[in-house]
């Protein structure tokens, strides 16, 4: 008998619940947050740190890039991501269209799909919501994301209106190539269609009702984290998660912050990805229990005490703000490493403590006493 994909181990007073999501290359502790691993590697960090030290229990590919840059021919030589990266645990990839979408000035865009143009030589690309698939097919992760189109924001509403209606579109034409191509690498892949709809409420919920009954065995939400208010995306979140079915996961893209991601959770989200936790911490900024940090600044030459004495990663224990100011002031790379070990292991035992409280019942009650902390700027 097949293993369910998600089970629901516990529910809050509200909308936050705790899961499991069962793939072919392990199992996922939900809500559960994923580093990015954009061109199959999280920037600066070794598999055997995302494994043993930051417990990463799913990472992210990117299709544009992965496309691009080794290629599929490659990718298939390799047998997949899973074996060509050396990462034995879950992998979700996405379609490629919000890298696609970004390079405006490059790109051409029809009902039939996307002509871009490389980043890297210049040279011609189509991407159609098939082709999408084919390139998710060949990169083989466990969790691969239908073709859509991402809205800029501010968008007006018939903008978002025909692109909504345009994803909806290719969503069938992703859904009809994945049932009749079998899988490359001999284990299971999981169509997600996204909800797409911009700030508009009635739109949001025309995409969310139309992604529910596609009968998916999750659902994502995209468009947001691109530059609307804090308020307006939890606002468009709580509509969505309110139509999104209850018994599959639930992936808001792109996000974020770490209040971000506790806000999130509490309405219903069980996955989310974002590249600031790596970023940030490549430029010197550190999230800790205490606070948000930049470890630049003058006031840590001299202090001596650990990154982060709630910290979980051996990192914030090892080694003290003095000297990790002390690398970038530098530029040594070191720095950059020790920065996103702590981030992404501060980004895991967030959601980690978050799903215990939702467990122990307080989830809640505990969010909201940890939020102004986690916002202070030190």
């Amino acid at each position: 008998m097949q293993e369910q994909f998600f089970k629901i181990e516990k529910t809050s007073d509200g909308k936050a619940r705790a899961g499991l999501i069962n793939t072919d290359h392990g199992e996922i502790r939900t809500p559960i947050f994923m580093p990015v691993g954009t061109v199959a590697s999280v920037k600066t960090v070794h598999q055997r740190e995302l494994k043993n030290d930051i417990n990463a229990q799913i990472i992210l590919g990117n299709t544009y890039h992965l496309y691009l840059r080794p290629g599929m021919e490659v990718m298939e030589q390799a047998g997949g991501l899973h074996r060509f990266m050396n990462w034995n645990r879950p992998i979700l990839t996405d379609s490629g269209g919000y890298q696609v979408f970004s390079l405006a000035a490059n790109r051409k865009m029809s009902e039939e799909g996307v002509r871009f143009k490389s980043h890297i030589d210049g040279s011609y690309h189509h991407i159609a919501p098939e082709t999408s698939m084919e390139i998710q097919r060949k990169i083989g992760g466990d969790i691969f994301m239908a073709f859509d189109e991402c809205t800029p924001y501010p968008c007006d509403y018939n903008q978002a209106k025909q692109s909504m209606e345009l994803t909806h579109r290719w969503l069938k034409r992703c859904i009809d190539w994945t049932e009749n191509n079998p899988e490359l690498y001999g284990h299971r892949q999981r169509l997600f269609p996204i909800v797409q709809g911009s700030t508009y409420s009635d739109l949001r919920k025309i995409s969310a009702e139309v992604i529910a009954e596609a009968g998916a065995e999750g659902n994502a939400i995209g468009g947001l984290s691109v530059g609307e208010p804090e308020e307006m995306m939890y606002s468009i979140t709580d509509e969505v998660t309110d139509i999104l079915p209850k018994d599959k996961p639930r992936y808001l893209m792109g996000v974020g912050t770490p209040w971000n991601i506790l806000e999130s959770i509490g309405l219903g989200v069980d996955m989310m990805d974002c590249v600031m936790p790596t970023r940030n911490a490549r430029n010197g900024m550190l999230f800790t229990w205490n606070g948000v940090i930049n470890i630049r600044n003058e006031k840590w030459k001299n202090d001596f005490s650990p990154l982060d004495e709630s910290g979980t990663a051996y990192v914030d224990h090892e080694y003290t703000k003095a000297y990790v100011r002390h690398l970038f002031v530098a530029k040594e790379y070191l720095g950059k490493q020790i920065a996103s070990v702590h981030n992404l292991a501060f980004y895991l035992d967030l959601v980690t403590r978050a799903r215990q409280h939702i467990i122990d019942g307080d989830f809640y009650q505990w969010k909201d006493s940890v939020l102004p902390r986690l916002k202070n700027r030190l």
